[in-house]
């Protein structure tokens, strides 16, 4: 079963489309950082290889390669050093690191538990408006399925989740949720450039999002936790392609 066979929503029609954040100040919502912009081109340069574990990351060539100041550098590397993509080693700065198999998996296996708890929560206590802001997400999301481009995906991806994430009506869970979400984003990230990877993810957010409709809550924790296993198995797979 898919959105169309549920029935409309009571979201007003011609209400404007505001996703909450939970992940930046409300100021900032929508608005990507050069800092940002540094750590996801980093990040996807180290997930695919081309920046290898043990790879120096010096902070003056980062600025001068991508034409910035060190200022927003710092902070991409902060935040990469966060995810455990980079490392800081003495007398070499920041280098490179790669998550062991094991670590990996408990990223993900935490990932999956507390994207099912959010979820679950939505499926009880997102607004009409909140319901009919994801029904957009998603049907913007099964357009660029078919456009195949992982980037712009990834963006609008994002705010999927997020949606979800407000609408569990729990900023504590939200918080924790999101926390981790960046620790693994950049594995997230790296399987969409799998061959038939956008149709795939949109199909199984549909699972999700029609369980959240009915207000099935077990469903909709059941829905989120096989997808997010499966974006570990699509990552796997991506890993050894690379």
């Amino acid at each position: 079963m898919s959105l169309d066979d549920l029935p409309a929503n009571s979201a007003p029609p011609g209400a404007g489309i505001v996703v909450r954040r939970v992940d930046r100040a409300a100021g900032a919502a929508g608005k990507i950082t050069r800092a940002e912009e540094l750590r996801l081109q980093l990040a996807d340069e180290i997930v695919r290889g081309a920046l290898p574990p043990g790879a120096a990351l010096d902070e003056t060539d980062i600025a001068r390669r991508f034409n910035v100041s060190r200022t927003p550098v710092r902070e991409a590397l902060r935040q990469l050093a966060a995810s455990g993509l980079i490392e800081t080693r003495a007398h070499r700065g920041a280098v490179v690191a790669r998550p062991t198999l094991e670590r990996l998996t408990g990223m993900f296996e935490a990932m999956a538990e507390l994207e099912a708890i959010c979820a679950g929560l939505a499926a009880e206590r997102m607004t009409p408006l909140e319901r009919h802001q994801l029904e957009a997400v998603h049907e913007e999301l099964r357009v660029l399925s078919h456009a195949g481009n992982p980037d712009r995906f990834h963006e609008v991806n994002e705010r999927f989740h997020n949606t979800i994430y407000a609408g569990s009506q729990n900023t504590y869970i939200a918080e924790m949720t999101l926390a981790t979400r960046v620790r693994v984003q950049p594995f997230r990230r790296a399987q969409f450039r799998n061959l038939g990877r956008l149709a795939k993810s949109h199909g199984e957010h549909d699972r999700v999002v029609v369980a959240i409709m009915r207000g099935d809550k077990a469903g909709a924790e059941l829905a989120m936790r096989a997808h997010i296993e499966l974006v570990r198995d699509e990552y796997e797979l991506y890993a050894v392609s690379v």
